[in-house]
């Protein structure tokens, strides 16, 4: 049933283009968007063009800017740069230091690691207390094993006598 000229409230809603689709060109974005970004890109390479034949004096003007941070400038001093370390850079030799919770948990592996080699080897308290009930079990079972190979050989000798 239609509701007249109007639409029902929940209009316009956002549908976001996964990276994916993005790639593969295949997004529902209009297309006057991807008219507009070219023209910008255009202008962004004519402008660095530009700069490029003027001579770079700022080191700051040849990285390249993600986003709106090549539109603002800013120096933010709480904003630290990453450092890549190369891998013949780093020294092998030297040892960094664990945090205390790192060093902790490094502490309890260890201990369990050493607990359960000695729960293998039958040495700590808990494993002694098992084999014991182990071997309690294991002498219940051959028990009543026996007692029920006792009980079926005076059944069988019983039917043996009725039958005569």
């Amino acid at each position: 049933m239609g509701r007249g000229k109007f639409k029902g409230k929940p209009t316009g809603q956002r549908r976001f283009s996964t990276p994916e689709e993005m790639i593969a060109g295949t997004s529902s974005r209009p297309r006057t968007f991807k008219r507009e970004e070219a023209q910008h890109e255009e202008e962004e390479s004519e402008e660095e063009s530009g700069q490029e034949s003027g001579g770079e004096s700022d080191d700051d003007q040849a990285e390249k800017r993600k986003g709106t941070q090549g539109l603002i400038e800013i120096e933010n001093p709480n904003l630290a740069k990453q450092k890549n370390s190369k891998a013949k850079d780093v020294d092998t030799e030297k040892s960094t230091e664990l945090s205390r919770r790192e060093r902790e948990e490094l502490e309890k592996q260890r201990a369990h690691e050493r607990y359960m080699r000695l729960q293998e080897q039958g040495k700590t308290e808990q494993a002694r207390k098992d084999l014991e009930r182990l071997a309690l079990i294991r002498q219940q079972r051959e028990e009543a094993a026996k007692k029920r190979e006792e009980e079926k050989a005076a059944k069988e000798l019983k039917k043996a006598e009725a039958r005569k």
